[in-house]
């Protein structure tokens, strides 16, 4: 069976790399899925040098013209979906129904950017007898947009909507391990502009880094972990470059007293689970009174059991595989140490090829009973299926304990008391907190700012909070 080839994308063309890396199936790793083509410095050099001839006629194109350009991206991708999803759930190991709701956000979040453009891009103009002032607000240039494996369709387009509706021009970074759906995505819709507006590249960090330090590149636009981000900010500060950082999170549940366990509880499941725990704001620790501790931990067990762990196109399977060797061994790792340090561990779902797992990065969702607050796997983002349960004496031990932490990204609160819920969100240092559900609405997903605080991110997407990202701020003041 063939694979597809895909080479870098500068100036609208496809480009040959200086070598080509294999993209494997992380459920099956003796399929090859794809062939991606490996950037350099003189290539990314390329790369910044087509995207920053573009950008004056870019950001000189009408308003209008540049939204409807990127309405057609979002129109491309529900017109390719069949095509798309299979692509992106072999290079992920994700479910298939997961990566095709991606895309349909994908498609939202494309749209949704467009309509906060269209009010948020207006100048504001302000005068008395002596003066006038306006604010305008200007693209910035060549914007690097770095996306991680874990959502990668969603996540570009979160970095590519904002970017080209602001009238800048674009360079994406592609995550090594899942290239495939974004470089046959952008192939396609770089067509819809000019050339040079948007080109992709491909590689590993030393390509990042030749990105990130290239002198055409005014702003660098990141999604991924903290210490990579660390040396971009690093690299950044030697030319005064402005970053956007969505980052980790080791997002808290504080579950109340007065929740409904049959009800709420496959909520709360998918918000740690989904994606196999792999995604940013998922539940990375659960706080339960001490009151209803056993209750609560036997029904989570029953729902977690439920899994059937397999190949994402077995249509029996509801729980895939990590995405690399990397995480699955991290995670493997803090679930050794905390069962070698007398911790409670409870791995649970039915392995339905326990044969086969030796050829795919398979984990057991995992639970750990009543660990120490300062236990190690409470206090990282395990970004896989992991998820501690820590028991609590009152409302204020519990928000303490979710507070202490230099993660804020996400955050939840599970109840039937909604004022109480929201009495409580409003103490916790998160940039998002959901209440009865970890996921954004339709409407959280127009209008929430999504970003941390803390060393969760700097800047936010979404919205026009996202968009403020990619601008410039002129003002003049004429006098009279």
């Amino acid at each position: 069976m063939s694979v597809p080839t895909l080479d870098l994308l500068i100036d609208n063309r496809p480009v040959p790399g200086a070598g080509y890396a294999e993209v494997r199936d992380p459920g099956r790793f003796a399929d090859v899925v794809g062939r991606v083509a490996q950037a350099d410095a003189a290539l990314v050099d390329r790369a910044a040098q087509a995207a920053h001839r573009a950008f004056p006629g870019w950001a000189a194109t009408p308003l209008e013209t540049r939204i409807e350009r990127v309405a057609q991206v979002a129109d491309l991708l529900e017109s390719i979906v069949d095509e798309l999803a299979p692509l992106v759930v072999a290079e992920t190991g994700m479910l298939p129904a997961e990566i095709r709701m991606e895309i349909a956000g994908a498609a939202f979040a494309a749209r949704d950017n467009l309509d906060a453009a269209r009010a948020f891009l207006q100048p504001r103009r302000e005068e008395d007898a002596t003066s006038w002032v306006t604010v305008e607000k200007k693209p910035v240039g060549v914007i690097a947009g770095f996306v991680p494996w874990n959502a990668p369709i969603v996540l570009m387009i979160r970095k590519l909507a904002p970017a080209l509706v602001c009238g800048n021009t674009l360079v994406v970074k592609t995550p090594p391990t899942a290239p495939l759906g974004i470089a046959a995505l952008l192939e396609r819709a770089s067509a819809l502009f000019p050339p040079g507006v948007i080109n992709v590249v491909h590689g590993g960090s030393e390509v990042g880094q030749a990105l990130v330090a290239h002198p055409l590149v005014r702003r660098i636009s990141f999604t991924g972990g903290g210490a990579a981000a660390t040396a971009i900010m690093k690299a950044a500060a030697d030319m005064v470059k402005n970053v956007q950082f969505e980052l980790g999170g080791n997002d808290p549940a504080i579950v109340l007293d007065d929740m409904d366990l049959d009800a709420q509880m496959p909520a709360l499941v998918a918000g740690a689970f989904h994606r196999s725990g792999q995604f940013c704001f998922a539940i990375k620790r659960v706080y339960v009174p001490e009151a209803i501790y056993d209750a609560f931990f036997a029904r989570l067990a029953e729902e977690v059991g439920r899994f059937r762990i397999g190949h994402p196109t077995d249509p029996r399977t509801t729980f895939g595989p990590v995405n690399n060797a990397q995480q699955h061994a991290y995670v493997k790792g803090l679930v050794e140490r905390a069962r070698a340090g007398a911790e409670e561990v409870v791995e649970l779902g039915e392995a339905l090829d326990p044969d086969g797992w030796d050829a795919g990065y398979y984990l057991r969702p995992a639970l750990v009973k009543r660990p120490a607050p300062d236990h190690e796997i409470v206090g990282c983002e395990q970004f896989g299926p992991v998820l501690p349960v820590i028991p609590y004496r009152d409302e204020d031990h519990a928000v303490a304990m979710a507070n202490d932490t230099e993660y804020g990204l996400g955050s939840s609160v599970w109840t039937t008391d909604t004022a109480r819920a929201v009495a409580l969100a409003r103490r916790l240092e998160t940039g998002m907190t959901f209440v009865n559900k970890n996921a954004q609405s339709r409407l959280g997903r127009r209008y929430m700012p999504f970003g941390g605080v803390k060393q969760s991110g700097i800047g936010t997407e979404n919205s026009e909070f996202g968009l403020a990202d990619y601008v410039e701020y002129h003002a003049i003041n004429l006098h009279k």
